[in-house]
C-alpha cells in the first residue's frame, strides 16, 4: 500500500491553518553523573563489602543488558565488565529484552549493538539466545523461566535502569524485577508475567521475580536512575537479598525525577520521533498521556497525538504506533509488522500495534490534527506543543497561544528562548530539523 500526497484527504487538509510556534526552555532539576566520573562510581559500589566478595576468581558471569536507550549503557556496561576481569572473572553479556528484536537472538544482539555493546566494545562475549529453562511456577501459578546461558552461569548481575513503568503501576514497576522476569526471560517469561493483562502486572512481577531470586545466582544488581534530561544521576549496586525491599524506594526517586510537559494542556501533540530507544511503547505515556490501558495515568492532557517518523534503532519495531491519532507515511513505510505484533502479542496490549490513519506528510499529520480536535474552531488559536520525543523535553516547541502565558511566568518551569514564527518545511512538506541553532544559545 502506498500513501501518496494530492489525493481526497490531502485536499481536505491543504487550507487548514497551522499557528506560528517559538522555541521554549523547561527547566528541571540538573543533578547528573558526568560520563567521565561514571566508571569511578561503578568501581566504588562495586567495592562495598556486601558486593565485593560476590565476584569470585574463575566465575563465569552474566551481565544483563536491555533494549531501551539507557543514558551511558555502553559505559556502564564495559565497566562492570572490567571490573568482573579485573577480579578474575569470566564476564560475558546476555541480551535480556523479552520479546524485543523480533524474540530472536540475533535480533535481539543487533539491538546491542546499535547501543555500543558488543565484543569488541566490552571486551567480553555476547551470548544471545531465546532458548530458557524454567525455573519454577509463582504462587499465582505463572511458569518462571529464565535465559539458558545466565542460568548456565556461575552468577548474574542484573544491570539495568529503574524508571515509572508506560502502562501500570505498581511498587516495582520498570526496573531490576522485571529484568529478572521479562528480560532475562525472553519471550516466554515475558509472554508468562502479561498473560492476565497488565491489571495483574503489579502482582505477577514480584511473584515471578521471588521465584527468580530463589531459583537462580543472583549475585546483585547495579540499576540506573535518570534524571529529566536523560542523564545518568544514580548508580547503586544493591546486594540480591535487597533488591526487594530497596527497589521501590529507587522507583519513587526515579518518578520524582521524571520530567513533564509544564503547560499541562494542549489541543494537539507534535512528537517529532518514536522509539524503543526512547520507550517500550515508542513514546512515553508518563510524558505525553497516550496510554495503551487504563492501569496507568498522567502525563500531557491532549487532544490529538501525531508521530512523524520511528528511530532507525527501533529496527522496525514501532510497537506502540497505535497511541497516535494520526502517523506519516515515512513512519508507516519503516514497519516492521512481523516485529511488531510479536511484541504486542507478548504483551497482550493489542492497541499499541494497532495502525492510526496514515498521511502523505509532517504537516498534514499536524493539519489532520487540528482538523479533528473537537472544540478547536481557531486553528491559529490552537494549543500545540512539539517535542522531539519523550526522553529529551528540556527544549521543545510551543504554538503562539502559549506565548503571553509563559512570557508573564504563567508556567513556572518554562522560559520563552525566541519569538513565535512560522514552522518551516521543506518542498516535501517535512518539518525542518527541531533544533534551530540561534534557538538555544547559551541555555544549552
Amino acid at each position: 500500500m502506498k500513501v501518496v500526497k494530492g489525493g481526497s484527504v490531502s485536499r481536505m487538509l491543504k487550507d487548514v491553518p497551522i499557528p506560528r510556534m517559538f522555541y521554549a526552555v523547561q527547566d528541571f532539576k540538573k543533578d547528573h553523573i558526568e560520563p567521565s566520573q561514571i566508571p569511578a562510581v561503578i568501581r566504588r559500589e562495586l567495592s562495598k563489602p556486601e558486593i565485593a566478595g560476590t565476584i569470585q576468581p574463575g566465575m563465569h558471569i552474566a551481565i544483563t543488558a536491555g533494549s531501551r536507550g539507557v543514558a551511558n549503557v555502553d559505559i556502564i556496561t564495559r565497566t562492570i565488565v572490567e571490573v568482573c576481569k579485573e577480579r578474575g572473572a569470566h564476564p560475558f553479556i546476555v541480551p535480556a529484552m523479552g520479546s524485543h528484536g523480533g524474540a530472536n537472538a540475533e535480533g535481539q544482539k543487533e539491538l546491542l549493538a546499535g547501543y555500543g555493546i558488543t565484543e569488541e566494545a566490552m571486551g567480553c562475549p555476547v551470548r544471545a539466545t531465546m532458548e530458557t529453562v524454567l525455573l519454577g511456577h509463582s504462587a499465582y501459578g505463572k511458569p518462571v523461566y529464565q535465559d539458558k546461558y545466565a542460568h548456565e552461569a556461575d552468577g548474574i548481575i542484573i544491570s539495568c535502569r529503574i524508571k515509572p513503568h508506560n502502562a501500570f503501576r505498581g511498587p516495582y514497576e520498570s526496573g531490576v524485577c522485571k529484568m529478572m522476569v521479562v528480560g532475562l526471560g525472553k519471550q516466554m517469561g515475558a509472554e508468562s508475567v502479561h498473560s492476565d493483562g497488565l491489571g495483574n502486572m503489579a502482582r505477577n512481577l514480584p511473584a515471578n521475580a521471588k521465584v527468580v531470586a530463589e531459583k537462580s545466582n543472583i549475585l546483585f544488581a547495579i540499576p540506573s536512575i535518570e534524571n529529566a534530561y536523560d542523564e545518568t544521576a544514580i548508580i547503586e549496586a544493591i546486594p540480591a537479598q535487597q533488591i526487594f525491599a530497596r527497589e521501590p524506594e529507587l522507583l519513587k526517586i526515579a518518578a520524582a525525577n521524571m520530567p513533564s510537559i509544564l503547560v499541562g494542556e494542549a489541543d494537539v501533540l507534535i512528537v517529532d520521533a518514536m522509539g524503543k530507544n526512547y520507550s517500550g511503547t515508542g513514546v512515553d505515556p508518563n510524558i505525553s498521556g497516550t496510554w495503551s490501558t487504563s492501569y496507568g495515568s498522567g502525563g500531557l492532557k491532549v487532544k490529538r497525538t501525531c508521530f512523524l517518523d520511528l528511530t532507525d534503532c527501533s529496527h522496525g519495531n514501532a510497537n506502540g504506533m497505535g497511541l497516535a491519532d494520526i502517523i506519516t507515511a515515512r513512519l508507516f513505510d519503516k514497519l516492521d509488522l512481523d516485529v511488531i505484533y510479536t511484541n504486542c502479542f507478548t504483551s497482550t496490549v493489542l492497541r499499541s500495534g494497532m495502525m492510526p490513519p496514515v498521511v502523505a506528510t509532517d504537516k498534514e499529520a499536524i493539519q489532520a490534527c487540528l482538523r479533528t480536535a473537537n472544540g478547536v474552531e481557531d486553528y491559529q488559536a490552537a494549543r500545540i506543543v512539539r517535542i522531539k520525543n519523550t526522553l529529551h523535553i528540556g527544549e521543545i516547541m510551543l504554538s503562539e497561544a502559549y506565548y503571553k502565558d509563559v512570557t508573564e511566568g504563567r508556567y513556572p518551569g518554562v522560559r520563552a528562548v525566541s519569538a513565535p514564527e512560522a514552522l518551516c518545511f521543506d518542498k516535501e512538506d517535512a518539518l525542518a530539523g527541531f533544533t534551530d541553532p540561534v534557538a538555544f544559545p547559551a541555555e544549552r
